[in-house]
């Protein structure tokens, strides 16, 4: 493995274990990495899934929030 795959698999951990829900951080990542993969290719669908497992619980906090 180098190093960039075991830094990559070493955040994805961090990420999904500091999480409220595990639903939450895979439907994010799932959305993110698609988006990401429309519009940048490969390095975007990584990019995008990270990003959209970090965020995904604000997301959803928001959004119960703004509809009650």
């Amino acid at each position: 493995m180098n190093a960039l795959t075991l830094a990559l698999l070493f955040a994805v951990a961090i990420a999904t274990t500091a999480c409220s829900t595990t639903e939450q951080r895979v439907g994010g990542a799932a959305v993110g990495a698609g988006t990401g993969a429309a519009v940048g290719g490969p390095v975007g669908a990584v990019v995008g899934g990270a990003a959209g497992a970090v965020t995904a619980p604000t997301v959803v906090r928001e959004t119960r929030r703004a509809t009650r």
